[in-house]
């Protein structure tokens, strides 16, 4: 186990069951990956299976043929009509335009600019773009800025986990206040109990 893993085990004994039996919490990440590009992403795939959300995410980078993925200016002058023709709603549409000009406008900075910035500081930045949730966000500081203490607690996968390996009912407010002993380690929690909520828990 590595640290994180050793964390919860001691601080729980009901983590300490059932942590040996998954995949460890990762501690390698792609923190040069393009806050932009990700949030385009983010928003393709919300609300979508992954394999159609990835047909469309690919036939809208088809549209800009000889680049790995269109600049802000590149999506802001693309017709409506071509971006719909991609499988985009109206409403993600008017989502990934707002995030390309903010981009172009400073919001949106670059990766090494925004790994400067504590969690809550791009949460804030983040979700001022439309379509963007604190969610969205918090997958990013989980799996792209590899942030070691995230815990989403609006994440129904989190909280299933959760009530499987604790036996009881959670809301966000309550799993946020209980989560604080798994600090500072709570995106490590939420690795673990994302399993939990896909497996059976040890008796």
């Amino acid at each position: 186990m590595n640290d994180a893993e050793r964390h919860l085990a001691a601080v729980c004994r009901r983590f300490a069951r059932v942590v040996p039996r998954h995949q460890p919490y990762p501690t390698r990440f792609e923190k040069n990956r393009d806050p932009y590009r990700a949030l385009v992403r983010a928003v393709v795939f919300q609300q979508l299976s992954g394999k159609a959300a990835a047909t469309i995410h690919g036939r809208l980078l088809a549209l800009y043929p000889g680049k790995a993925h269109p600049e802000p200016e590149d999506l802001l002058d693309t017709p409506v009509d071509a971006l719909r023709g991609a499988g985009l709603s109206r409403q993600k549409i008017a989502a990934i335009q707002d995030i390309a000009r903010k981009r172009s406008e400073g919001v949106i900075p670059s990766a090494r600019a925004l790994a400067r910035l504590d969690d809550e500081a791009i949460i804030a930045r983040l979700t001022a773009v439309r379509g963007v949730g604190r969610w969205t966000v918090e997958m990013y500081l989980i799996f792209t800025l590899g942030r070691p203490d995230v815990l989403p607690v609006d994440d129904l996968g989190v909280r299933k986990g959760a009530e499987k390996l604790y036996g009881r009912s959670f809301t966000p407010k309550e799993l946020g206040a209980y989560g604080a002993r798994w600090a500072p380690w709570r995106s490590a929690a939420a690795w673990h109990l994302w399993r939990v909520a896909d497996t059976v828990v040890p008796e």
